[in-house]
C-alpha cells in the first residue's frame, strides 16, 4: 500500500514541513503519568496542558498519536461501547497548534463528503477528501476543523495539492477539544459519509490498522512512528 500513497508529491498539510525545528511529540498515551493531574472532563484544563507542552519548548506544533493507546477517550461517551468499556486506540495523527491555524490538501483528489460531527469529544467539523492514485482510491480525513469552512465545500468539489482546506477550529466547535488536526488515512469508508472512526478498541485493532494506513507516509516527520 505504500506505493499508492507516495506515487505523487505530498504538499505539507500545515504549509510547512513538520520537524524538531517546528514540533514536539505529545504523549497522550495510558503510560504518561502526567495525565492522572490533569481532568481530562475539564476541557479548558486539557486545553492548558497540552498548549504548555508546546508553548515550553517555544514549538508551532505538538504531534502524536498514530496507534497510541490513550485514557484521554473516557472524557466523552462518544467512545464508550458499553458503560464500561472505552475504544482507546487511535487511528490518526494528531497536529496541535493555534485556533485559526491553516489546513492545507496534500494530494490533489475531491471532496467526498463533509459534516459537522457535533457533540462532546465528537469531531466536530469534518472534511473527507478522495483520492485516485494509480488506479486505487484512498480517503483522507480532516477533524476538528473551524465550523465556517464547511459552507465551502461539497461533495465532488475538486481539490488541488496546497489549496486551503480550513482552518483549526476553536475548542467550543471542535468537540471540546484542544484545537488540534485529526489526519487519518482510511482505504475503505464502509459506507460512511462525513465521519469515520478516529479511535478503536484494543480488539479492532488488526481490521483498523490495515484499514486505516500510518498517516506518517504523507507527513514524512521524524517525530512520528517510523513509515510503515
Amino acid at each position: 500500500m505504500t506505493e499508492i500513497l507516495t506515487d505523487k508529491p505530498i504538499f505539507p498539510v500545515m504549509g510547512e514541513e513538520l520537524g524538531a525545528h517546528n514540533a514536539i511529540a505529545i504523549d497522550l498515551s495510558k503510560d504518561n503519568e502526567a495525565l492522572n493531574q490533569v481532568n481530562l472532563a475539564d476541557s479548558q484544563q486539557f486545553c492548558s496542558y497540552v498548549d504548555s507542552l508546546r508553548e515550553s519548548q517555544e514549538k508551532k506544533y505538538g504531534l502524536g498519536g498514530y496507534l497510541e493507546n490513550r485514557v484521554i477517550y473516557t472524557r466523552s461517551h462518544v467512545f464508550a461501547t458499553d458503560s464500561a468499556i472505552f475504544r482507546n486506540i487511535h487511528l490518526g495523527v494528531d497536529i496541535w497548534a493555534s485556533a485559526g491555524s491553516s489546513v492545507f490538501c496534500p494530494v490533489e483528489g475531491v471532496i467526498h463528503s463533509c459534516q459537522d460531527n457535533a457533540g462532546f469529544g465528537n469531531y466536530g467539523p469534518t472534511v473527507i477528501l478522495e483520492h485516485v492514485l494509480r488506479g486505487n482510491k484512498i480517503y483522507s480525513l480532516y477533524g476538528h476543523l473551524a465550523k465556517a469552512d464547511l459552507g465551502l465545500f461539497y461533495p465532488g468539489k475538486q481539490i488541488r495539492a496546497g489549496e486551503i482546506l480550513g482552518h483549526l477550529g476553536e475548542e467550543k466547535e471542535n468537540g471540546n477539544w484542544p484545537s488540534h488536526l485529526h489526519f487519518q488515512l482510511i482505504q475503505d469508508l464502509e459506507g460512511l459519509t462525513g465521519d469515520y472512526p478516529g479511535v478503536c478498541r484494543d480488539s479492532e485493532i488488526g481490521h483498523y490498522a490495515q484499514n486505516c494506513p500510518n498517516p506518517n507516509n504523507w507527513l514524512n516527520c521524524e517525530l512520528l512512528q517510523p513509515i510503515y
